[in-house]
């Protein structure tokens, strides 16, 4: 596996420590269960993979090679690099400004850009028209691409997909930068359509077997299918691929579910002519981090924190994950933890930051489960790690901790 140069702004004297030991313990990350740090007051249970994935580090590591290869020169990443404030304050702090916000609109005119800027297109990737636009500027988009392989490799199936007469179902946000770009490339070969979840799965498999009229399709999928779209004719023969950020269970489902509703219409021996497997579409990182995740789930813990970046997608899964068994605080870095008796955490489902009391139980000890998202750098769990040692007032220190791994 590749290494990165990250700057040491994103690095971890814990956190790195725990990480390098289980990849002696475990090199082919077989073993899912948590690491553990265990304290006199309290211990911590970290899921066995969390933090920057290859994409993730792939994407700051060329962001902070623009900026020392073109010292003088404008530089500016096209939307949120990641979604991480912490990350992308440190960006604009160094110099890059944001041309767009993470919902596409403009922050600085396209118009103002010169052959002689430098753009970043984020690890999202970014649409078909956004591209042509920018390349028809003359700005210089290549070299400092840091769209993730594995949205790449969406892309590059949805492709096939299309060219084999397949019509492309993306699972995922509609809103979302990175389903936004895989929606343009899909639909430049082929009729796309992007559904959100299992209930939207289901409504569709309604209008695939006659149980629900055609017309029914076009006002509950509005704004999410591509133009001239026909259910009739382009419900025939589906491909599944996924915003890589989603839960890939959920996606797994999804696929599984139009598979049943498919062979019911048109026979199982005839499915291979209408639907495709698309199980190399999941990503790996995003299947890691759940699947330690549940891993987390196995034993009881007093609650969970999850560390990220509000606007984050796959960090929010992480979270849907662990509230259904215990108390969970999603919380961006150390400074929303105000103390023993009160944290600040993002509400997931009414998306606002609220203010939770007995944040830290009254207990002789505390097992707290803990994980962050692939955008959150692990520097940032290392300092809500030592924010809650003070807080407990901790008497083990943490590298007696660290030799009992």
């Amino acid at each position: 596996m590749k290494t990165f140069d990250v700057p040491s702004f994103y690095r971890s004297p814990i956190i790195s420590r725990v990480k390098a030991k289980r990849k002696i313990q475990d090199p082919r990350k077989q073993d899912f269960s948590p690491s553990v740090l265990h304290f006199n007051k309290v211990s911590f249970h970290l899921a066995r993979h969390f933090g920057f994935c290859y994409g993730v580090e792939n994407a700051i590591e060329k962001s902070y090679n623009a900026l020392k290869e073109n010292i003088g020169k404008r530089i500016y990443l096209l939307s949120q690099m990641i979604h991480n404030p912490a990350v992308n304050d440190d960006l604009t702090k160094n110099g890059i400004a944001f041309l767009q916000d993470t919902d596409g609109q403009q922050l600085i005119s396209f118009e103002s850009l010169t052959a002689e800027d430098i753009v970043i297109i984020p690890a999202f990737g970014t649409t078909l028209e956004i591209e042509n636009r920018l390349k028809s500027i003359g700005c210089d988009i290549q070299t400092y691409n840091t769209t993730c392989p594995f949205v790449e490799k969406v892309w590059n199936r949805s492709g096939k997909l299309g060219s084999q007469g397949h019509t492309i179902i993306i699972h995922g946000k509609a809103e979302h930068e990175e389903t936004r770009a895989t929606f343009s490339r899909s639909a430049a070969n082929s009729p796309s359509l992007v559904i959100k979840d299992i209930e939207e799965a289901i409504y569709l498999g309604k209008i695939i077997s006659g149980d629900l009229e055609e017309a029914n399709f076009y006002s509950f999928f509005e704004g999410k299918y591509t133009a001239n779209f026909n259910p009739k004719v382009d419900l025939a023969r589906i491909g599944v691929v996924n915003q890589t950020t989603m839960l890939a269970s959920e996606t797994e489902s999804i696929t599984a579910y139009i598979r049943s509703v498919m062979i019911e219409k048109y026979g199982l021996e005839n499915i291979k002519n209408h639907m495709a497997d698309t199980r190399d579409t999941l990503c790996y990182a995003t299947n890691d981090n759940q699947t330690a995740t549940l891993s987390l789930m196995e034993k009881t813990h007093d609650l969970a924190i999850v560390v990220g970046g509000y606007n984050s997608s796959n960090t929010t899964h992480l979270v849907e994950i662990l509230e259904t068994k215990f108390p969970t605080y999603f919380i961006k870095d150390e400074s929303e933890i105000i103390s023993k008796n009160e944290i600040h955490s993002f509400n997931i489902h009414q998306k606002f930051v609220e203010q939770r009391p007995s944040f830290l139980p009254n207990l002789p000890h505390v097992n707290i489960a803990i994980t962050s998202g692939a955008s959150c750098p692990d520097r940032l769990v290392d300092e809500v790690i030592q924010r809650i040692l003070t807080l407990c007032e901790e008497d083990k220190s943490i590298e007696d901790a660290l030799l009992d791994l």
